[in-house]
């Protein structure tokens, strides 16, 4: 809701400084994307945490089970 309004008052503003349709359309599409950007940066840094998380818990798992290999595959060339 407040990007909508962020948009809505830098449309009048722009609107009412003189600025043409076409430089408000460019300007609306650069601010969104930028917008856009700074949103997924800042939605990264708020689950990086959890990331870390799932990082350090999918480590562990694979540390405690490890695959068993079967015994043509195991380092055994020096028993004969």
């Amino acid at each position: 809701m407040l990007e909508l309004l962020f948009v809505i008052g830098f449309f009048v503003m722009l609107l009412a400084t003189g600025v043409s349709l076409l430089g408000i359309l460019a300007a609306l599409v650069v601010a969104t994307v930028v917008m856009f950007i700074g949103g997924l940066f800042a939605l990264t840094i708020k689950l990086l945490p959890w990331l870390l998380l799932a990082v350090a818990v999918v480590w562990v798992i694979r540390a405690i089970k490890s695959p068993k290999l079967p015994t043509y595959q195991r380092n055994n060339r020096f028993r004969y």
